[in-house]
């Protein structure tokens, strides 16, 4: 997995093409039924300092009808409460992670003609077991943006998201 970067103990980076222009991209960060479609829907209020709602509903994230997995089962409907971080639109988001406890997840937005280069960089995190489940998560979610955005949407959630934790997994061994 090339797209995949530990840049420090407790930091992973993430570099996705997509193939939407910038202002697309935003909305499908800042935006609650567009977040909903990739990640985690949720009220957020667009300041820094604004709370954030991450309401977990991953039924909506494949193309397929596709049960949640047993061990994720618990969190269907989860909310985390977090806070805005940064908020630069349409360049710059960043929100805490559980509380603050886990760190902070930032997306930066960079224009390539009508693409966009997004970078995600999730800094603070508290170990190898979290490193491996965010970067498996975070993953698996930005493959379900790119499929939403070039037309080819993810027919299976929890298969890209089993495959990625594995892939991130072996990153992490042979870094």
């Amino acid at each position: 997995m090339t797209d995949f970067e530990r840049t420090a103990a407790d930091t992973i980076r993430m570099e996705r093409m997509l193939d939407a222009p910038v202002d697309t991209v935003w909305r499908y960060l800042a935006e609650s039924e567009l977040r909903g479609k990739w990640f985690a829907a949720g009220e957020m209020e667009p300041r820094v300092g604004g709370s954030v709602a991450l309401v977990f509903d991953h039924d909506n994230l494949s193309a397929d009808d596709v049960p949640y997995l047993e061990p994720y089962a618990k969190w269907k409907g989860a909310i985390g409460h977090e806070r805005v971080i940064a908020f630069d639109p349409p360049r710059r988001l960043a929100i805490s992670w559980d509380g603050g406890s886990e760190g902070v997840a930032t997306f930066e937005l960079f224009p390539d003609g009508e693409r966009t280069r997004l970078v995600l960089t999730h800094s603070g995190i508290t170990g190898p077991a979290p490193m491996a489940s965010f970067g498996g998560g975070w993953h698996s979610h930005l493959a379900v943006l790119t499929g939403l955005l070039n037309g080819s949407p993810v027919r299976d959630f929890w298969a890209v998201h089993a495959e990625s934790e594995a892939a991130v997994a072996r990153a992490l061994a042979s870094a």
